[in-house]
């Protein structure tokens, strides 16, 4: 009699993905992350139009440590969003369509939206 296969737990920790399939799952994360902090716009809009003692608070707000982190991550989200998005409309239209070039702009969208994430982390 044979035994039946077990399931094998697969590690995600393990698998190696493609440069494609990170540019891929960031698009996505990062238009997760954007709809969510798309409510807080109009509030923080608000807050700071209402008069100088809301400006400073949002002001302060954003100059917090966690205002910091929040803004490197949106800035992350906004640049990683609208390059993949771009590279992924290239791509449908079939510009850029063979391995080596979907290769290098994923390599190119990845590291394009990680310099405008420490942009906003260290710049003023």
């Amino acid at each position: 009699m044979r035994r039946a296969r077990r399931p094998v737990f697969l590690s995600l920790a393990r698998i190696r993905f493609p440069v494609g399939s990170i540019a891929s799952i960031g698009h996505r994360i990062s238009g997760v992350m954007l709809a969510c902090a798309l409510p807080f716009a109009p509030f923080a809009l608000e807050r700071s139009l209402s008069g100088e003692a809301g400006y400073s608070a949002m002001l302060e707000a954003a100059r917090s440590p966690l205002g910091r982190v929040v803004a490197v991550l949106v800035a992350w989200a906004c640049a990683q969003h609208l390059l993949a998005g771009v590279r992924h409309l290239l791509s449908d239209v079939g510009v850029g369509a063979s391995l080596g070039a979907a290769r290098a702009s994923a390599f190119a969208v990845l590291i394009a939206a990680a310099c405008v994430a420490f942009a906003a982390a260290f710049l003023p």
